[in-house]
């Protein structure tokens, strides 16, 4: 099978503009994540709206392709760079552009889930251990996952699933494995077409999880777990997290 690696990047965010350009340990968060992701999938670029990003892309020798300003979505927008570059590819890989510390191990589990025939999407998740403070799992910005026995999912929420009706809740970590999501998304490539054509649904706008819209209209999503422990940038405080992080791992 071949495997396209897509990072949107945007140059507007609410949050943290620029985020994309921001500098990490001497270099932008941009030529982080696609130094990650190059070499372990067939081929990998960088879709953006702005052409300051595709600049700095090319400027590092990446590659880059330019799309639409209206897209709503990062699965949108990797939509339109799938259909500009071309190519026979079986599976899209769409890689959030604010997760510099991307291990090629989670790129092959996702990669390892189309091992079976029948996955439409895949996408990982990472176990909260049982030490952590109930705060981590109570975490809105960290949506959770539960799945079925064949490790398809279920659910996701930014609510805490299960809810533990016959314990404390400071014990609910050490009384069930609770899964995070981690937001790497792989599509069937045909796949990647029919969900861009799909309304809004209800789930997805009241818990505002893009991926709900999915499962509410019947595709399955393959889980796969990874152990490794990353920083995704949304804040400038988190911006600063990672250099610790960095400088720790160097």
């Amino acid at each position: 099978m071949k495997f396209l690696g897509i990072i949107p990047a945007r140059y507007a965010s609410t949050r943290f503009p620029a985020k994309p350009l921001a500098m990490l340990g001497g270099k932008t968060v941009i030529q982080r994540v696609y130094e990650q992701v190059a070499g372990v999938l067939d081929d990998a670029y960088v879709a953006t709206d702005d052409e300051r990003i595709e600049a700095a892309v090319k400027a590092f020798g990446g590659k880059v392709v330019m799309t639409s300003v209206h897209h709503k979505s990062g699965t949108d927008r990797c939509y339109e760079a799938c259909t500009k570059i071309g190519g026979d590819f079986d599976v899209v890989v769409n890689i959030q552009g604010d997760e510099p510390f991307i291990q090629p191990s989670q790129l092959d589990a996702v990669k390892a889930c189309f091992e079976d025939v029948t996955t439409q999407i895949a996408t990982l998740v990472k176990p909260f251990t049982a030490d952590e403070p109930f705060a981590v799992l109570e975490n809105v910005n960290s949506p959770k996952v539960v799945v079925n026995t064949n490790w398809n999912a279920l659910y996701f929420s930014r609510s805490i699933i299960p809810y533990q009706r016959n314990a404390e809740k400071q014990d609910w970590l050490k009384g069930h494995t609770y899964y995070k999501h981690i937001g790497l998304y792989a599509y069937r490539t045909d796949v990647l077409k029919e969900i861009t054509m799909l309304p809004q649904s209800s789930l997805e706008l009241a818990e505002s999880l893009e991926q709900l819209r999915w499962l509410e209209n019947g595709y399955k999503i393959k889980v796969g777990i990874s152990e490794v422990e990353t920083i995704g940038i949304d804040t400038p405080q988190d911006l600063e997290r990672a250099e610790e992080f960095l400088k720790n791992r160097i």
